[in-house]
């Protein structure tokens, strides 16, 4: 692991996936790498078990990175970013967008919503008793579309493939979480709330208010 992370290059592919995944296509075009020399260093990351490839749950030709965190737990840097908001979407804002807001809220000072694209009529009954059990209340949350609630200078996380790439925005992060409404198990629903709560304990201590 730590031969694979002695080269510039791979080190700026986990600087930019620690706090969000991206495709190839993306990574490439923020690092200005091509297309080739950044499927090496992929490569050489994944069998070093530091990134892994998931294929996105809207369009299926796309696939995501992400980061493996386990075996980064003590070496990841703390980039830094200010925003006076974390909005966090999804497409039907009634489960995964829910969960993250309400574990941001928790973890964070930084004042915090979600929305959807095409938000439901109801928040998920299994989201909300996935909720209760980990200490969260979404008994009176309810979806909100977009356009009602995300501002310019709202850092924005689109917590599932459709909405990340209906809004094709660079500047927001993308969180690659399975939707658990498709398989409908309350296990799928604790496997997203496990995995966002990985992530936003990772992008808490390097999310800060705007300096006054």
């Amino acid at each position: 692991m730590h031969a694979a992370l002695g080269d510039p290059a791979r080190l700026s592919i986990v600087d930019r996936l620690i706090l969000g995944d991206a495709s190839p296509g993306e990574l490439g075009g923020l690092l200005g790498l091509p297309t080739n020399l950044l499927a090496h260093h992929v490569k050489t990351l994944q069998e070093a078990g530091v990134v892994e490839r998931c294929r996105s749950e809207g369009d299926r030709r796309r696939t995501y990175l992400r980061l493996v965190p386990g075996p980064l737990h003590d070496l990841l840097p703390a980039p830094t970013r200010q925003a006076p908001r974390v909005v966090f979407l999804c497409t039907h804002n009634s489960a995964r967008s829910q969960l993250a807001a309400a574990l941001w809220a928790r973890k964070s000072s930084v004042p915090t919503a979600s929305a959807g694209t095409r938000p439901a009529t109801m928040v998920h009954p299994t989201a909300v008793a996935v909720a209760r059990r980990h200490g969260l209340r979404l008994d009176d949350a309810r979806p909100t579309h977009t356009d009602e609630v995300v501002r310019p200078d709202d850092l924005v996380i689109a917590v599932c493939d459709n909405a990340h790439e209906q809004l094709r925005q660079d500047d927001h992060l993308h969180w690659s979480v399975p939707d658990p409404v498709r398989a409908g198990t309350e296990d799928a629903f604790e496997r997203a709330f496990d995995d966002i709560a990985g992530r936003i304990d990772r992008l808490v201590p390097a999310v800060h208010p705007p300096q006054e």
